[in-house]
């Protein structure tokens, strides 16, 4: 048999297909249906109050206004009770700084979702250089990752109408400005210009006025690619514009080109384009002079080796033209990775984990990378950096630093490299929620195969070891994407602030002890990056059993420790985390009590054919081969699912948004369905309509998610 008909002949034997037409009237019913015993079991006082809650947390006037230097402005983006879709605006430092910053609104999400009839969700603006006179404004309809970007005008606060202003239609665009009249965009341009992950295939200049249809083409990429973008930097200085084929999540090739001053549009149609000639699973980074080079796999280079997650230097010119090798300026170690950089005009500043937790190294880069490192955080806290304004003398070498932890409120400080004195708190968030008598601990689980698996666990000082804590387990494991500390005040109200009042339910002996406050865990498991790269390709495609077995581990060690018990203990993850918690529902059923599982990817032989499911390939593998359909099969948790296990399969919830555009709700929807029919108890569904892959358009939307997945927790944990 052929692999399209192996394929098609295992599709043809689902009868849930009928489930993935995400539009469809009678799936549509079937979602109300779900959503009304959903609310019915859930929405009661209790939920109403921790999402009010939550609401207001995220709603204070307390919050740290994040923002982003463009020219002598400061620019935000706000939403609050008032404004639940938005404001976007701005002011001067002197005014950022204060304690009540006079704030320039620029746009009113609201309003313009209010005249245009349209659920508008502010997806962000490019401003246009040098004058920051004019904007593409990005705009999602509903919430998904499609958007229609539209030129704004900040002097005159509207819209450029078309044709005289740029508006691209709905689509999972990008676009960058090249000059005062002419745009660089990847979007949909009709058939046969997006690839089958349902992102843009070509890249076209666009001048203004001009008919989409009519937008020269720079480059295109096969519709087996992953995406192409265009973009330009307009560093004074540096101007380029620079060309990307991202294959799949892991490998792209770059090109660029440098733009004159004058008639950069001509320029770029007619640009002699070079070819960045190095392996594609390498990430790299132009800035301004620099080129730099961060491998996924060791880099065997004509008389160098660059060792996988270690980050290699290069004068870009030199490089290009073959007369310089890259120099290593940061080699990770068993306990070392590199997650980031950030340059400023004469510092290199890169953002490191030991043993997940963090370290900033500062590079010279007058004085031939001498390094320093910046004062520790404390335990258990994440440091991040980002550079201000390189470009404005005044402000070239300052930096961002913003201070987090799980228990810690975000500091936003600011400080310049060039000085030793210590970073200015700027901004401050006031505790959102009760964390007297919390404390933080890093602990190490063994998995499956050996390896030490790290993890957080937030909970009471002095937690009785005794197995009666409710705890909430969460993970992520995929994409090379760490878990590191943060304050959430969704989870402070929704979990680490609630305490059991023991009210019995039949439970018996194992579940949580009356008057013990929510224990909230965050597994650092493979898949993810906080090791670098090899710990991510540890758990890859025909290894990713052993992110689950690392989950898994944790779980065995929360009550090996007498944390908790399998009784008292829940799971929770969106995405790919809902592909793992998926898998601790059909292969772990045993460790859980309760399993919140988001957004999720759950019929792995279908994924390929759903939404953006091509695109993550390179993470999972390819179920129309026959070959890897034999290992993805052990992980796809649709296929897992065995209805003579019907005794063992704990509580689920499924939560998905019909607008994901991402990874779309049909897989929920679906998993739901087969375990239901197949009389499993307590399988509980809901979709959001908007919110995108985020289940969350505003800050509403996101108070009841998070308010629906922690109270389902908890009610099935304790029975309150």
């Amino acid at each position: 048999m052929s692999e399209a008909s192996a394929d098609e002949a295992r599709a043809s034997t689902d009868p849930y297909l009928w489930l993935e037409e995400i539009e469809g009237e009678r799936a549509l019913a079937w979602v109300a249906e779900q959503n009304a015993r959903t609310r019915e079991a859930f929405f009661d006082a209790d939920f109403e109050a921790s999402a009010e809650e939550m609401r207001a947390a995220l709603d204070s006037d307390d919050k740290i206004p994040f923002a982003t230097k463009r020219g002598d402005h400061y620019y935000n983006f706000w939403r609050d009770a008032e404004h639940p879709k938005g404001l976007w605006r701005r002011t001067t430092w002197d005014s950022y700084r204060s304690a009540a910053p006079e704030w320039d609104v620029l746009l009113d999400v609201d309003a313009l979702a209010a005249a245009d009839g349209t659920e508008w969700v502010f997806h962000g603006a490019q401003l246009r250089r040098p004058d920051y006179d004019r904007a593409l404004i990005s705009l999602s309809p509903d919430g998904g990752d499609a958007v229609t970007v539209r030129e704004f005008d900040l002097g005159a606060r509207e819209f450029v109408p078309a044709p005289r202003g740029f508006d691209v239609p709905a689509a999972k665009t990008s676009a960058s400005w090249v000059d005062a009249d002419a745009i660089l965009v990847a979007t949909d341009f009709g058939p046969g210009t997006m690839t089958t992950s349902s992102y843009p295939a070509s890249v076209r200049l666009l001048r203004r006025g001009q008919a989409l249809d009519a937008a020269a083409e720079i480059m295109s990429v096969p519709a087996d690619h992953l995406t192409a973008f265009g973009a330009v930097d307009h560093t004074p200085g540096f101007e380029r514009a620079v060309l990307g084929d991202v294959i799949d999540f892991h490998n792209q090739r770059l090109r660029f080109a440098p733009l004159p001053e004058d008639d950069r549009a001509a320029a770029l149609a007619a640009a002699d384009w070079t070819t960045i000639d190095i392996p594609t699973d390498i990430s790299v980074d132009i800035d301004r002079e620099l080129i730099l080079f961060r491998p996924r796999t060791d880099w065997e280079g004509t008389g160098f080796t660059v060792p996988a997650g270690a980050l290699a230097v290069a004068r870009l010119a030199e490089f290009a033209a073959g007369t310089a090798a890259p120099r290593i300026v940061f080699a990770p170690d068993a306990a070392t990775s590199l997650q980031g950089w950030t340059i400023t005009r004469n510092f290199l500043v890169l953002s490191l984990l030991r043993d997940v937790q963090c370290v900033n190294r500062v590079l010279d880069l007058r004085a031939d990378f001498t390094a320093r490192e910046l004062p520790a955080p404390t335990q258990n806290q994440t440091v991040s950096l980002g550079a201000v304004d390189p470009d404005d003398e005044e402000t070239a070498d300052d930096y961002w630093l913003i201070e987090t932890g799980f228990l810690e409120p975000t500091a936003l400080k600011r400080g310049s490299l060039a000085s030793e004195d210590a970073p200015e708190t700027v901004k401050s968030l006031p505790a959102l929620f009760d964390a007297d008598g919390l404390e933080v601990g890093q602990h190490f689980a063994t998995s499956a195969d050996g390896t030490r698996v790290p993890y957080f666990q937030i909970s009471e000082a002095g937690l009785p070891l005794d197995g009666g804590n409710p705890v909430r387990l969460d993970g992520y494991g995929g994409f090379e994407i760490s878990r590191l500390p943060g304050y959430a005040p969704v989870t402070g109200i929704g979990w680490l602030s609630r305490r059991t009042s023991g009210a019995p339910d039949g439970r018996g002996p194992s579940g949580p002890a009356p008057g013990r406050r929510g224990v909230f865990v965050v597994a650092n498991i493979r898949g993810g990056g906080e090791y670098g790269p090899q710990w991510h390709a540890a758990a890859l495609r025909e290894n990713r059993q052993r992110a689950y077995e690392d989950f898994a581990a944790v779980a065995g060690d929360l009550v090996q420790r007498g944390v908790t018990t399998p009784q008292a203990l829940s799971c929770s993850g969106g995405s790919n985390g809902g592909l793992l918690v998926g898998n601790m529902l059909t292969q772990f059923p045993e460790l859980f009590g309760a399993i919140s599982c988001g957004v999720p990817l759950l019929d792995m032989d279908r994924y390929v054919h759903l939404s953006a499911g091509t695109s993550w390939i390179a993470e999972y593998g390819d179920p129309r081969e026959p070959a890897q359909w034999d290992f993805i099969r052990t992980f796809s948790p649709y296929h897992l699912f065995d209805d003579r296990r019907r005794a063992d399969y704990p509580p689920v919830l499924f939560w998905t948004a019909t607008s994901d555009d991402r990874v779309g709700p049909v897989q929920a929807r679906k998993m739901a369905a087969k375990m239901q029919d197949a009389g499993i108890p307590d399988v509980w569904f809901y979709e959001d309509t908007e919110g995108g892959h985020s289940a969350a358009a505003d800050n509403r939307q996101a108070a009841r998610t998070h308010a629906l997945s922690a109270r389902f927790l908890w009610k099935e944990l304790t029975g309150e």
